[in-house]
Formats: C-alpha cells, structure tokens, sequence
C-alpha cells in the first residue's frame, strides 16, 4: 500500500498550490471589489465598506496599496535598524584591537544584521512593491485573498520583536530597573543572539541564551508571512488578470514576482522545519543535530537548501525592477524579452541544485563536490543572459539620466562584480581558500547593497509620482545615487581585497596590516550611510513639499509607448481628482 510517507513533497505542494489556483479562479468571476480592497458581499455596495480614518485604516485596511505602503514602511524602518549594526560593526573594525564594543557586542551585531536585513528588510519591501504595483500591472482589482494578504503583513512586526527582544528587553529593564528592582532580572537574561545569521550546531545548540529559542520561533513565524504573501502572489497572477493579460504580454517584473514565490513556496518551508527541529533539540532534548543524531552537517544541509534559493528570492525581484525600469530610460522596448523570461525561470529552477558548495570545506565527497561546483558555474549563464541584455536594451538607445537610471546602471556594474565573484568562489580550490574570508562578504554585499538596493530605489524614485501625487528632488536624488555607487564601490572592493590578502571574517580583532583596508571599507561604509541618510530625506521632505504632480507622463513614456498600465492608472486617478469636465487650473 502506498502510504502519504512516499508522495513526493513536490506533488503534494503542487496539488495544494493548483487547489489554490482554483479557488482563486472559482471566486473571481463577478465580483465587485470594495473601497476597502476587500470583495462587496452579493447584497452589499461598495460604499458601505468604506476605509475609516486615521490609523484605524492602517490597521484594518485590507486594500493591496496601502498594505503595500506598510510593507514598505516596515522594511524601511528594518534596513535603518539592520543597517546601524552594520555601522556598530564597521566602528568596531576601524581598529585592529578591540576598543569599543567588545567580541560579544560585534558577534552580536553582525548576527542580528544579517538576520535583519535578509528577512526583514529586502523580502518585505519587493513584497511591499509587488502588494502596491502587481495587480495595477496586471489589471487586477486587488490580490486574490486580501484578508489573507492582511494577515501576511500582519505576522510580521512580532516577528521582528522576537528576532530582536533581547536589546529591547535589557533597554526596558534599564528602564524601569528603578522601580521594578529586582522584578525585571528575568528581562536581562535575553541577551541579543550571537549565532551569526546561519545559526551552525553545535554553537547555537551550546548556548544558553534563551533569546536565541524567541529568535527561532520569530524566523519561523516570519517564514509563514512570508508563504502566505507568495501563495497569494501566485493565484493573484494565475486568476486576477484582467481580460487584456495573458502570459505572452505578461510584464517581465510580474514574471520574476512569481518565480521567486515559488522559489519562497518550497525553499521557507524547509527552513521552518529546521528551525523547529533545533528548536527541539534545545528545549525538548531531541539529537536532530547532536553528534547521535544527524549530525551539524544535517543542518548546513537542511539550511542552505532554503539558503541558496533565498538569494535568488532576494536578487531576482531586483532583476524584474532592473528589466522593468530600465529600458523606460532608454527609449527602447526590453530587448530579448523572452529570454529574460526563460533566464528567470532557469536560475528559478537551478537554485535548488548549488546548496552544497557553501559546504565544499565541510569534507564531503569530491564527486559530490564537483557536481555542485558545475551547477553553481551554470547558473551564471542566465544571470549573464540578463546582464547582456540590459547593456544591449541601452544599446544606441535615447538614454535619460535620471536618477534611476543612474542607479540602475550603477546595480549592473556591481552585479557583474558580485557575479563574476560568486563564479571563483564555485570553483572548488578558489572556495578552499577563500571561504572563511572577507571575499565572501565582500562578494555577497556587492550583490545585497549592489543591484538589490539599487533596483529598489531606482523604483522608489520611479513610482515617488504614484506613491505621493509629488515629486521628489531631482538633484538631490542624483547626488544621492552617486554617492551610493562610490560607498558601495569602495566599501566591497576593500573587502575583496581583504579576502584576496587572508583576513578572516566574523572577528572583532585582526592582524595589525589589514588596519588600513579595514578603515578604507568603514569610511565607504560611512559614505553609504550618507546615501541613505539623503534618500531619506528626500522622501520625506519631498511628500511635504515636492511640486504636485499634474500630468501623469512624468518620465515622456507616451513618446516611446512604455505608458504601461501603473502610469494609465494614475491618470485616471489625476483626471478623477481634477473632474473630468474642465482642463486642470492653477489651483488644482
């Protein structure tokens, strides 16, 4: 007798997404979408769901724009907090001695940084973007499950206070320590997680810090908003296209939104098991990775098999912006669309063939090993493939210089430094070598802080007349892009070098030569933090003052007819605001 044990995981994840599919496809037919996001019920108009005011439309909304908007907003506030880790870390390097923070402090922030930044800020914001823009771009009234969608977001802020309770809590306890006294001792027993973001056994099975369990069940948590977000991202493409979209003039940023959530429908699963499973052995005594047991190889497995596609989860939404945005600024039509479609897909598909060589000094077998090493080299053909096609889209093009534009050429250029890389590092003896160095970190930021920030505020500054009816500062905008690009440059190629020369990663102290180097990457670290400090300002002095927008062709996307349907809807918005029957006046 077949018994469930012997279905393929696949099949039944399939089967559930296709149910889902179906659902999606049952329910959309005749209805009628609510001034709240929601679905009028058959007796009900749409007035009578209207949004209430104030921060009570926040926190019921379930219309796909404004949840996209916090999305966004909580990212945001992430990256902020992620980064002044980053920042702690970086003061704490410009020594070869330790002097300000302490060994415990910095393995204490790079811990959390990474955590932060790969879970809480770069997944959420391109969720956040897709929330706002995908049903605009595929002519849907909202997303397929809106509460569902509600409920996605809504996992998130607890889960970020569970990740990150230890320094909340000691900063409460000092707080209230005078009078409270001993009563908040238990507060000062979570101490931030010092695991680093991988969490290997044995080390995060050995310590006791009882944070590290909230930190487990906070990443878990996280991980099933993140499901709920892609599962419906997945049936809002299938069944909410509207009558003019089918799949072969889907837009390319809607074709990577729905690989990666299928990437993020088998790869977060994973992590979730694994994360229960050492949250077993710490509690409940259990030898998932005891030496008995499994073994700590079983969880570099188990984890790097969601790692590894986690980086296509967090890169290519960052090549559907790249793909989308770009050629607007270029006066030409994607070029090579299809196989921009095909390359995604591919590397889609690849992500879950490459996980073991994150583990080629771990003494696996060497056939093992060099049949990663060929799959990892493969996979830089498709992400070559987008790279060629970007450089020839500009091609002859009527290139403008925007801001975004700017910052989408600058993305590139480290992309194909983070890229090239990333294929030393798939050869085995450049790995051996290299793997317990700052090659790596200096490899994987000139990704993370390259084409990945990048994309996203180019897209912040593409969509700010949309998101706001303003405009942003136009010089301002392009100070900042340039400066991000000279921050980002400096602060990894030192990095490289610091690989290229031995230093090792993860340690607060270090030999006395690589002091230089090592200041070198803090100052450009200091110049990215003056890059966002301006984006910021920006944005929000730009929603107070920037000049309204009065004409929806912004960017003169009319002339080279890219007026996609994002831009027809916000015209139609302006003509609403303004009334149809009279042209626009100085008042408007």
């Amino acid at each position: 007798m077949v018994s469930v044990q012997t279905i393929p995981g696949f099949l039944i994840a399939g089967a559930l997404l296709s149910v889902l599919v179906l659902v999606g496809y049952y329910r959309s037919p005749g209805r009628r979408t609510a001034s709240d996001g929601g679905y009028a019920s058959p007796g009900e108009t749409a007035t009578e769901t209207a949004k209430p005011a104030g921060i009570l439309r926040w926190l019921t909304t379930v219309d796909h724009k404004d949840i996209g908007l916090l999305y966004i907003f909580f990212g945001a506030a992430a990256a902020l907090w992620g980064g002044t880790d980053a920042m702690m870390a970086r003061t704490e390097l410009l020594t070869a001695a330790e002097t300000i923070w302490g060994n415990e402090t910095y393995n204490a922030l790079f811990t959390t940084h990474g955590i932060t930044m790969l879970f809480f800020f770069v997944t959420p914001v391109f969720t956040g973007i897709a929330n706002y823009f995908l049903p605009l771009l595929i002519d849907a009234d909202d997303m397929a499950f809106p509460r569902i969608n509600a409920i996605a977001f809504w996992l998130l802020p607890p889960a970020f206070l569970l990740v990150r309770g230890g320094l909340i809590t000691e900063v409460f306890a000092k707080i209230v320590a005078p009078a409270l006294g001993s009563l908040v001792d238990p507060l000062f027993a979570l101490r931030p997680p010092s695991t680093s973001w991988t969490m290997y056994t044995p080390l995060s099975l050995a310590q006791t810090n009882p944070q590290v369990d909230l930190l487990l069940l906070g990443l878990h948590l996280s991980g099933i908003a993140t499901v709920l977000g892609a599962i419906n991202i997945i049936v809002t493409i299938f069944a909410e296209r509207g009558e003019g979209v089918n799949w072969a003039n889907l837009d390319i940023f809607s074709w990577t939104m729905l690989t990666t959530s299928g990437l993020i429908l088998f790869a977060f699963p994973m992590l979730g098991s694994a994360l229960i499973m050492l949250l077993l052995d710490r509690s409940f005594g259990t030898t998932f990775f005891a030496l008995e047991g499994g073994g700590p190889l079983l969880w570099q497995h188990l984890f790097w098999f969601f790692g590894h596609p986690e980086v296509y989860i967090l890169f290519l939404p960052a090549t559907g912006l790249t793909s989308l945005i770009l050629p607007k600024f270029a006066g030409r039509k994607l070029f090579g669309f299809k196989f921009i479609v095909y390359s995604t897909l591919a590397i889609g598909v690849m992500s879950f063939g490459v996980w073991a060589h994150h583990m080629f000094t771990t003494g696996m077998d060497p056939r093992i090993k060099a049949s990663f090493m060929a799959v990892t080299i493969a996979i830089a053909v498709p992400s070559a493939v987008k790279t060629f096609n970007w450089m020839t889209t500009m091609w002859e093009g009527a290139i403008k210089l925007t801001a975004p534009m700017v910052l989408l050429i600058g993305g590139i250029g480290t992309f194909i430094v983070g890229g090239v890389t990333g294929v030393f590092l798939g050869s085995i003896p450049v790995d051996m070598a290299f793997q317990g160095t700052y090659y790596v970190v200096g490899h994987f930021h000139f990704i993370i802080m390259g084409i990945i920030a990048m994309s996203m505020l180019a897209a912040s500054y593409y969509w700010y007349p949309i998101l706001t009816r303003r405009m942003y500062d136009r010089r301002l905008a392009m100070a900042q892009a340039l400066v991000l690009i000279v921050g980002v440059t400096i602060t990894f190629t030192s990095q490289l070098l610091l690989g290229y020369l031995g230093m090792p990663r993860r340690y607060a102290e270090y030999p006395e030569q690589f002091t230089l180097l090592n200041q070198v990457s803090t100052i450009g670290a200091y110049i990215m933090m003056t890059s966002v400090t301006m984006w910021l300002v920006n944005m929000v002095q730009s929603l107070r003052t920037g000049p309204i927008v009065m004409d929806a062709d912004v960017w003169g996307l009319k002339e080279t007819n890219q007026f996609t349907r994002e831009w027809q809807w916000f015209e139609r918005q302006l003509q609403e605001r303004r009334g149809f029957d009279r042209p626009p006046s100085d008042d408007d």
